[in-house]
């Protein structure tokens, strides 16, 4: 690894993983797993950056749906659909929703703001956000981390590839949310043409 890379993952790679996981995520968190398994950073705080930096962004949309949702969901029409969906899920089943949400891509940004426009105590948010932010926080440090092993073990001494293997996964983490942004880009595209 580059000395520059090597210097940025040990002096920020805690902050960078806690800002990376409140923003959004799955691939900040698994790179995080990566480094862990190749020594730049501690598995233990891997799991802590991320679980604060997911439960903190999580509340504070929660926040932003309690205080502001009305009035931002009568500017999004195009959210309507899918906060719908989120409404219907949450009344059939409460608890896995809000323990699960971050793991199902199409309403894990939204479900705290919908939750945060719904009779959903705070409390109760709070808890069941945090068991989520826990398990999810666990899954993917360990992917990272067991996706890092087994290259290891396939490719033999990973430290020789280690630049190459963290840029793929990052280049397939953002190459992913690349083209679901493309597809949301041209869906309101076509709804507005």
């Amino acid at each position: 690894m580059t000395d520059m890379l090597q210097g940025l993952i040990e002096h920020a790679g805690y902050a960078l993983l806690f800002v990376g996981t409140l923003l959004e995520g799955e691939t900040v968190l698994i790179l995080g797993g990566a480094a862990a398994r190749l020594g730049y950073l501690r598995l233990e705080w891997v799991v802590a950056c991320a679980f604060a930096g997911s439960l903190l962004g999580d509340q504070i949309w929660f926040w932003i749906g309690r205080r502001y949702g009305t009035r931002i969901l009568a500017r999004r029409e195009a959210w309507r659909a899918r906060i719908d969906r989120i409404h219907a899920q949450l009344a059939r089943y409460e608890i896995p929703v809000l323990v699960g949400f971050r793991f199902v891509y199409g309403i894990r940004n939204l479900t705290p703001f919908v939750v945060g426009m719904s009779r959903i105590g705070a409390g109760r948010f709070l808890v069941l956000n945090a068991l989520g932010a826990l398990l999810w926080s666990v899954a993917g440090a360990l992917v990272g981390y067991l996706l890092t092993q087994a290259a290891d073990v396939l490719l033999g001494d990973i430290k020789r590839f280690e630049l190459v293997f963290l840029a793929g996964i990052a280049a397939l983490g953002f190459g992913v949310w690349g083209v679901r942004a493309l597809r949301a880009w041209l869906a309101r595209r076509g709804r507005n043409a």
